[in-house]
């Protein structure tokens, strides 16, 4: 379900973002959501694996592209499509920046985390990143597990 982390409601998290891009910049943005959209985010249907955000043609706004928010079951006909674009909320020199930078060959923003803040609104943890080589991911292996044996041997003694 949803973990509290310092007043924050985590209900979604990109577990292959740091492994798969090597992160530069972190953002924080609103979503624009319709009702049934929140109710099934509070109870924690949504899924960020597949996610990622870049502008739409002819639009000022950046999006969040394939974020699988799940059908609300108590929701009437007026229900929303699990997978549509949603417009992002940052201010406009940050969209500025970010899509002047996506410009760049192997730049991209990815999603990192959903979560509720203090104040209860739904806010998204972007990041500005760079694409990781076969060679930079295998290096990440290699610390994870080292990390992994190392605590395993300071367990010991």
């Amino acid at each position: 379900m949803a973990k509290q982390i310092d007043n924050f409601k985590i209900v979604a998290k990109n577990s292959k973002a740091h492994f798969n891009y090597e992160i530069l910049d972190k953002y924080e943005a609103g979503i624009v959501l319709c009702g049934p959209e929140v109710k099934s985010i509070r109870n924690g249907k949504v899924s960020l694996l597949e996610s990622f955000i870049g502008p739409m043609s002819d639009s000022p706004h950046l999006y969040l592209f394939n974020a699988n928010i799940a059908k609300y079951n108590e929701a009437t006909y007026n229900n929303h499509e699990p997978k549509r674009p949603r417009i992002l909320l940052l201010h406009n020199n940050q969209k500025v920046k970010l899509i002047n930078a996506i410009q760049k060959k192997g730049m991209t923003i990815v999603p990192l985390t959903m979560y509720f803040n203090n104040k209860g609104l739904l806010k998204l943890s972007i990041a500005l990143a760079k694409g990781k080589n076969l060679v930079d991911k295998r290096n990440t292996i290699k610390q994870r597990d080292w990390q992994r044996e190392k605590a395993r041997l300071l367990k010991r003694y």
